[in-house]
């Protein structure tokens, strides 16, 4: 590529991580070795089983586990700065081609990890690396840094009828 740019899927609505994964595959089967950390999720969702059918692809989970209906413990601050310190470090390596930072936006919101910090080493990455922002709440730094941003908004979710992430398709 002769330029790399920066995406954001951000929004309330579902399919950030999904459309992040289906690039992940576009890119891994042009060639390219992709990176995915994910922040925050610590539950093993299906789609980490990708690294066993596509060897380019690396997933790995960066979290403790979910912690939405709980306030972050001295475990998850200290799980978030440790995969931040290891993310910066992949984004200034010649490992990977597509970097996505899956749910970091959630780490910001947490104030687990600082944007400016995320700013300033995407902005000052490995010119060839792609990278991916996905998460809620995206930060205005976050949106003003990128090159495209996608907002997934939410119309209708069977989850408000008391549906639970179905195997295969939410996990």
């Amino acid at each position: 590529m002769k330029k790399s740019y920066v995406h954001v899927y951000t929004g309330n609505g579902k399919g950030k991580t999904t459309a992040a994964i289906g690039l992940a595959i576009r890119a891994a089967m042009s060639g390219k070795n992709v990176y995915i950390g994910q922040f925050i999720k610590g539950m093993k969702y299906n789609e980490c089983k990708v690294v066993e059918y596509i060897p380019n692809i690396i997933i790995e989970q960066l979290g403790r586990e979910c912690f939405i209906n709980r306030e972050p413990q001295e475990e998850d601050i200290l799980a978030a700065k440790e995969a931040w310190r290891k993310c910066k470090q992949i984004l200034n390596s010649r490992e990977y081609s597509l970097v996505i930072l899956d749910e970091i936006t959630i780490a910001f919101y947490y104030n687990l990890v600082d944007v400016k910090d995320v700013v300033d080493a995407v902005k000052n990455r490995n010119d060839q690396i792609e990278v991916v922002i996905t998460g809620r709440y995206a930060p205005e730094e976050i949106i003003e840094m990128a090159d495209l941003v996608t907002e997934m908004k939410e119309i209708k979710h069977y989850y408000t009828q008391g549906v639970l992430s179905r195997d295969g398709i939410d996990k």
